[in-house]
Formats: C-alpha cells, structure tokens, sequence
C-alpha cells in the first residue's frame, strides 16, 4: 500500500514539475494533472469530482476582493500619490547621507499598506525615485536594490492578495492574516532602512547628502505633510475596518477601491483612460489567479485521495532534529521553489502538503501563512525568475545587465533572510496584533 502511494506521489510531482519545465502555464498544468489522476482513479465520474472542486472554489466569497484589491493599486499607482510622496521625502530626508534611498523605501512601505501586490510600488518608485537619486550621483545598485526590495514589501504588509490566496486555501481567517503582516513588514522596513543607513554612513558616496542650496525650508517641509493625509486615511479604511471588525475583508477592499477614486480625483487624474487601463489590467491579472486557483483545486482533489498527503506527511515527521527542523526544511523547500515558480503556484502547490504537517507539529496556521509571506518576498528578488528583477530591468537605465540587478538585491535577501528568522524566534510578532482584533 505505502509502495503504491509512493509511487502515485512521485508521478503526480514527476509530472507537474516535468511539465513546469517544458514552459506550461501553471493553471493548465495543476488543472489537466489533476483532472487526468482523477480519470485514472475513477473512470468519467471522476471530472464530476474535480469540477466540483472548482465550483466551489469560485463559490468562496472572499475571492472577491482580490479584483478589488488589485484594482485599488492600479488606480492608485497612476493617481499622483506616489509623485507627492516622494516630494515629502525628498524634502524630509534629501538633506540625510543615503535619505532619498530611506525615503523610497518608507514610500514602498506605506504603499505596501495601500495595495495588495508588488509590482505597484516598484514601478511607481522606479519611475519616479531612481531618476532623481541617480541625478543625484547615488551609486545604481543601492538605487536598484532600495527600489526592488522596497517594493516586495507589498505582499507581506496588507492588504496583500497572497494572504488572501493562503486564506482561502486554508481557512485561516484572511483578516487575521492581514494583520499578522503588519509587525514582521515593518520589521523589514526597519532592517531595509538601517542597513542603508549604516552603509551610506560609513560610505557617503554612495548616497551623498542633498547639496545645501536644494534643500527645503520648513515651510516648504511642513507644507509636503499633506501628502500622507490621502494615504493614510485608506490604510485607516482597510486596516482600521477589518482590525475593529467593522468590514470583512471583502468589504474593506471595496472601500480601499472608493479611495483610490477620490486620491485620483482629487489630483485631478481621475478619467477615462485612467478607469479603463485599471480595469482591464485588473482583468487580466485576476482571471490568471483565478485559474491557477481552480486548477489548484483539481489537483488538490487528486492529491488527497490518492493518499499522496498523508504519506507526505509521515516521510516529513521521520526528519531528524525535531518540529523547527521539519520547519526549516519547509522554509528551505519554499525558497528554492521561489527561484523558479510565482508564489501563488507555490501556495497552491505546497498547501495541501503542507499544511497537514504544520498542524501534527502544533504551529499556527496563521503564524506560518505569515512566514510563507516573508519567504514569497525573496522570491521577489531571487534569480532566475524573481518579478521585481524584471520590472527593474524595464525601468533601469539604458545599459543595465541583469548581473548589475542581481549584484543590487544580495544584501537585501540577506535582510529577508533575517527578518525570516526574527519572525521565527519571536512568533509574537505575527500573533500578537491578531490576537487582539475584535472579531
């Protein structure tokens, strides 16, 4: 019996990463593996089994505020709060060694807070911070790396449509999940800001301080403070609503979507255009995880009933050196798919194998979603195939390699790989905030 579980494991993975290789899309590939096993195990009835699997995966109403969520950072990278925010800095910390790079990355922060993907903020602060900090004769790497790291922020600290995957997949409360991010992104924030800090302190010439006479007045600076008034009245919205169980999740994405109306309006970007290309990109980016989720389903469908899960299960609990030692394996096992695969294919992928184990061990599903987010945000910056080293080389300037990128982002995986840790020694990091929401 085991020999013959093992053997179905070993093909259900044989294939999926076979044909992951050869270049198929993800939703494609866990959908027909799974739907094809289930032929196998139950003859026609079995598509009755997988599609139900799906159905009820769309019948899951929290999906809906991934649209929402992502629409609300479309309209919100194109509105002009990005633009003021960095004049804010600008005038705050230009005058600091390395404090336009500072102030990048605490724009992406509070962006992070305002969106729930990556991608918004990376190329929002690309367009607008690396021109002026290279203008500015800072060295292109801590450009490059202040920008990309900065902007993975965005998975982590909520909304984020990651935790919002992993919610749905688990049952984990998604609110919960949101606020267990804030603590453990601003954590990294912290170690972003610092690390720059100390480098552009010990090295002036990699940051070097505004010159004297562009320098802002105090009434020049006082007067920039109105261009966090937009932003953080949406993070009160969503964060505020879901944290004092005001609004669902769902809901709050809907009044993060209303706010990114008015941010529009009231810099006078609101039109046509700006509607229409949010709309669409927002199409395209929700139909693809939608489909990856129902062919996660398909799969999982498969994946369960062969007996593939609990055979996982056990070969996981033999490894020697206890649960953090199992936890370690799942932390290594995450990274090294985030070099190759998005993070949603690895949360669909790895949850059902996963999540079983985490709870035998006696973790918090909702501690190790949190986790799961840290180790997605280096693979954000991990080569080969991390995205914010893509959207880099897209708006990097003309002559840029991707070694130069690469060369940009060590130092701050090495900060991930840190912050993963604190988040690991102190669960509370995760688990306090969550602990104290009102249901």
């Amino acid at each position: 019996m085991i020999e013959s579980t093992l053997l179905v494991t070993l093909i259900l993975f044989g294939c999926l990463f076979l044909y992951l290789a050869l270049g198929l899309p993800l939703a494609f590939v866990l959908g027909g593996v799974g739907m094809i096993g289930c032929l196998i195990l139950w003859g026609p009835s079995g598509f009755m089994i997988a599609s139900s699997q799906g159905f009820a995966a769309m019948g899951k109403f929290t999906l809906i505020s991934i649209p929402l969520f992502i629409l609300m950072a479309m309209l919100l990278e194109r509105s002009g709060v990005a633009e003021d925010l960095y004049a804010m800095m600008h005038n705050w910390l230009g005058p600091l060694g390395g404090g336009l790079a500072i102030g990048t990355v605490i724009i992406c922060t509070i962006f992070a807070a305002m969106s729930g993907i990556s991608g918004a903020a990376t190329v929002s602060m690309g367009i607008i911070a690396m021109p002026q900090m290279l203008k500015r004769n800072y060295e292109k790497k801590i450009v490059m790396g202040s920008i990309s790291a900065g902007g993975a922020l965005g998975i982590l600290i909520p909304p984020s449509v990651i935790f919002i995957l992993y919610g749905t997949l688990t049952g984990v409360s998604i609110g919960g999940l949101f606020m267990g991010g804030i603590l453990p992104g601003l954590v990294l924030s912290i170690l972003f800001i610092t690390y720059i800090a100390i480098r552009c302190w010990r090295n002036p010439r990699l940051g070097p301080p505004l010159p004297v006479e562009e320098r802002a007045n105090w009434q020049e600076k006082v007067s920039s403070l109105r261009a966090v008034g937009l932003p953080m009245i949406i993070i009160v919205l969503v964060l505020g609503g879901i944290y004092f169980g005001v609004c669902t999740p769902s809901e709050a994405a809907a009044l993060g979507v209303l706010g990114a109306v008015i941010s529009a309006a009231v810099y006078r970007k609101l039109n046509w255009e700006l509607i229409k290309e949010s709309v669409f990109r927002t199409a395209r980016l929700s139909g693809m995880i939608i489909w990856i989720l129902i062919g996660a389903y398909c799969f999982t469908a498969i994946y369960q009933a062969s007996g593939a899960g609990e055979l996982l299960t056990r070969l996981m609990m033999q490894i020697p050196g206890g649960r953090y030692a199992i936890l370690a394996t799942m932390q290594l096992t995450f990274f090294v798919l985030g070099c190759i695969l998005d993070p949603a294919g690895i949360i669909m992928i790895c949850t059902p194998a996963f999540l079983p184990i985490v709870q035998a061990l006696g973790f918090d599903p909702l501690w190790f979603g949190v986790l799961f987010c840290v180790n997605m945000e280096m693979a954000y910056l991990t080569p080969p195939f991390g995205f914010n080293l893509f959207y880099m080389k897209a708006i990097a300037p003309e002559g840029t390699t991707m070694s130069e990128i690469y060369q940009s982002i060590m130092p701050f995986v090495v900060l991930q790989a840190i912050g993963l840790i604190i988040v690991i020694l102190i669960p509370d990091l995760a688990l306090w905030i969550p602990g104290r929401m009102i249901k």
